[in-house]
């Protein structure tokens, strides 16, 4: 059976740098990382890493607790994380922590302290103090993306200011008569994203003395089901009805489309739609919206661990506000005369 003194022969590399390389463990370039893992594959070695396991204490294996996994944007928060741990040559575990407190102690207080992961990666969960300070006393990098988490590397976006740049393009474009279709009470029960999203909704209105009507805050379940339903009441009442929707998410803001068609409106001719997140359906939709890129939050957040890994002791504690862009389509325009 070949070892990996015949894979770096084959490769012409150092055996150290065909450890880094199939290990994922420090530092080698693309190219050397390829030529290895093609040796490796030509003489069919497998790393040892119960071996590797044994040696260096780690698992390689990364936790990833998510709220849920029935949601595009976790969904893609995972699918990212779970590309980049295989290119590093961990495993992933996926908890989902939403159902109930009992679950959640188990998982926080269970699985993840008995050392069955190197590192864990929070989605969109504000843990306590006690659960963050349990994982960094057993050595135990911790990533959070969504919101700050004292004491570990946050990932996040500024969910108030992206909510205050969709309003404004709204604005920009003429609109005055401006609704918002905002998550429920069960949609924020951690870092506050829909209230977080309001608040800038209504900082933008407020900005340009543009009235709060009631009426036009409505609260759907940050799906294309529910958010369907509400806009149909929004947009099938027989008073004056809003020029422009900005949904809470895209998914939302997809739903709002559907339910405008029902009605016989155009969109945007009769009513213009902004939505936030980046979901894959929007180019399908032409859905003006501010891509968050979740899958390369997820990335990112693996990166992040694994340079962790290098420094031990020495990790520096980094507050990442992660890049977004105004992406304009069809679904946005100046408003009706």
């Amino acid at each position: 059976m070949a070892g990996i003194k015949d894979v770096a022969e084959r490769a012409g590399l150092s055996v150290a740098t065909v450890s880094r390389a199939l290990s994922g463990k420090g530092h080698v370039s693309p190219a050397s990382r390829e030529r290895a893992r093609e040796a490796a594959v030509e003489l069919g070695f497998v790393p040892s890493y119960q071996a590797s396991s044994l040696a260096s204490g780690r698992t390689r294996n990364v936790g990833v607790l998510v709220p849920t996994v029935r949601r595009w944007y976790f969904s893609s928060v995972v699918e990212g994380v779970s590309a980049a741990l295989l290119d590093a040559g961990y495993d992933l575990t996926l908890y989902n922590i939403t159902e109930g407190a009992v679950r959640r102690r188990s998982i926080l207080q269970d699985f993840l302290l008995r050392k069955r992961v190197d590192a864990v990666i929070a989605v969109a969960l504000a843990l306590t103090e006690e659960e963050i300070s349990q994982m960094l006393a057993i050595d135990r990098p911790l990533v959070g993306i969504g919101g700050p988490l004292p004491g570990a590397s946050t990932i996040r976006v500024d969910d108030h200011g992206l909510a205050v740049s969709a309003v404004n393009h709204l604005i920009r474009l003429g609109h005055t008569r401006i609704a918002h279709i905002t998550g429920d009470s069960l949609n924020d029960p951690d870092f506050k994203i829909p209230s977080t999203r309001r608040a800038g909704y209504e900082k933008a209105m407020t900005a340009a003395r543009l009235p709060l009507r009631p009426s036009w805050v409505v609260r759907a379940d940050f799906t294309v089901e529910g958010a369907y339903a509400v806009a149909r009441e929004l947009l099938g009442g027989t008073s004056e009805r809003p020029t422009a929707v900005f949904a809470a998410s895209d998914e939302m803001a997809i739903g709002t489309i559907l339910a405008a068609r029902d009605f016989g409106l155009r969109v945007p001719e009769d009513l213009s739609v902004i939505g936030l997140d980046g979901h894959e359906l929007g180019e399908l939709f032409g859905l003006t919206t501010i891509d968050q890129d979740p899958c390369g939050q997820g990335a990112l957040a693996v990166r992040l661990l694994l340079e962790g890994f290098d420094a031990g002791t020495d990790r520096v504690v980094t507050d990442t506000e992660y890049p977004t862009r105004l992406v304009i389509r069809r679904s946005t325009a100046v408003p009706p005369a």
